[in-house]
């Protein structure tokens, strides 16, 4: 019964009682225990009367949002990836391709490790990477395919990279990359060894506000603004200005939401949603991203989380909508999964896979892609479907 009433007072917005449940109530015998639980109705009454007040201003734009937000996706409008076959026309020799993204002008971009692979001696307890004696990849980390043939049409990134992660491309071309080993984002012009700029300490993983550990995806925002999936040790997002200052963190009170590894993430902006793919929780989560205004920050998330999911490993956002693949996950099928964040439901299947890691969408929605990772050329791989 405590646990019933504390959840509910969790449901109801009332929740600043912390540390507060069956193991954790006073003993102080019946009396307490009665004053506790005539609190409690008190506060839920006071909270039922308070919702049948009126609403004004910024409360009603809130809750008539919140409404429009909550209207499911017709499944006929809803787009369909197809398998193209036999993309690529010829067989590359990647590393393991950890990351895939889609330039202002359609080209697939891959990121992948070359000859490197994270196994158990990658790193130590503390999270610091081994083979830093080994400098960086000198093979080209970063390569631009035609979106027709799959053919490599130029690359870059030789001797910058130790472990790669995650990359995205903006609006603007700009590319952001994450690297496990350095425990780094980064914001480059296309085709620079310079970046423009840098969060994280070189090789120093930590929990601060000027350090990660681990990151592995990065999502930008049209207003400059940028999103830090401090990734494998933190399991938090770090929420950017466009110059690279901290504007918060994810969770934070009074969200309840855990996170166990954030392993990719997305923006749908015109929602004002933020989708990251929660690894290990199995489920993708979207709360509020706050760029239309700081409102909904701290509201429950919108939370897609089905027997079918598994371990999700990539999120893309189009539209309303977000597609993700999972990974291996027990006797689940490894697929592509098409979401409706507000309806909170997955409103479709697709592919087969192995081991996929990352997924992207282009601008236009003429093409997805999705990436694996194996242990040889035939197993990293990309993959290109159609949206019908």
């Amino acid at each position: 019964m405590r646990r019933i009433l504390f959840v509910a007072l969790l449901a109801l917005g009332l929740g600043t009682l912390t540390e507060v449940s069956g193991n954790h109530l006073p003993e102080a015998g019946l009396n307490l225990n009665e004053r506790f639980f005539d609190e409690v109705r008190e506060l839920i009454k006071r909270r039922m009367e308070a919702k049948q007040l009126p609403l004004a201003g910024d409360e009603l734009a809130l809750q008539n949002q919140r409404s429009y937000d909550n209207v499911p996706i017709p499944a006929a409008s809803v787009p369909v990836p197809v398998l193209v076959e036999n993309w690529p026309t010829d067989q590359h020799s990647f590393g393991q391709v950890t990351a895939v993204s889609v330039d202002p002008e359609g080209n697939p971009v891959i990121f992948h490790r070359a000859d490197r692979y994270w196994d158990v001696n990658t790193f130590n307890e503390s999270n610091i990477y081994y083979l830093i004696e080994y400098g960086p990849i000198k093979e080209k980390t970063i390569y631009v395919l035609d979106p027709k043939t799959g053919a490599i049409k130029t690359g870059w990134g030789s001797d910058m990279f130790y472990m790669p992660h995650g990359m995205t491309i903006d609006a603007h071309g700009n590319y952001w990359i994450t690297d496990v080993a350095m425990h780094q984002a980064f914001k480059f012009r296309p085709f620079e060894s310079k970046p423009q700029l840098v969060i994280g300490k070189r090789f120093r993983p930590g929990a601060s506000v000027k350090q990660l550990c681990k990151p592995t995806s990065i999502a930008v925002a049209t207003t400059g603004e940028f999103f830090i999936a401090d990734g494998y040790c933190n399991s938090r997002i770090l929420k950017f200005n466009a110059a690279g200052k901290l504007l918060r963190s994810i969770p934070q009170p009074p969200e309840f939401l855990s996170l166990q590894v954030p392993h990719a993430i997305t923006l749908l902006e015109h929602l004002d949603l933020l989708c990251i793919a929660d690894r290990e929780n199995m489920r993708v989560v979207c709360p509020k991203a706050g760029l239309k205004s700081s409102h909904g920050e701290g509201q429950p998330a919108a939370t897609i989380q089905e027997p079918d999911l598994g371990r999700v490993f990539g999120v893309s956002g189009y539209g309303d909508i977000v597609f993700a693949v999972n990974g291996p996950t027990s006797m689940l099928p490894v697929r592509g999964f098409t979401i409706d964040p507000r309806s909170e439901t997955i409103i479709g299947h697709w592919g087969e896979f192995k081991n996929p890691h990352s997924i992207a969408v282009s601008v236009n929605g003429s093409a997805l892609y999705v990436t694996e990772t194996g242990t040889n050329h035939q197993t990293n791989r990309v993959w290109k479907y159609v949206l019908a």
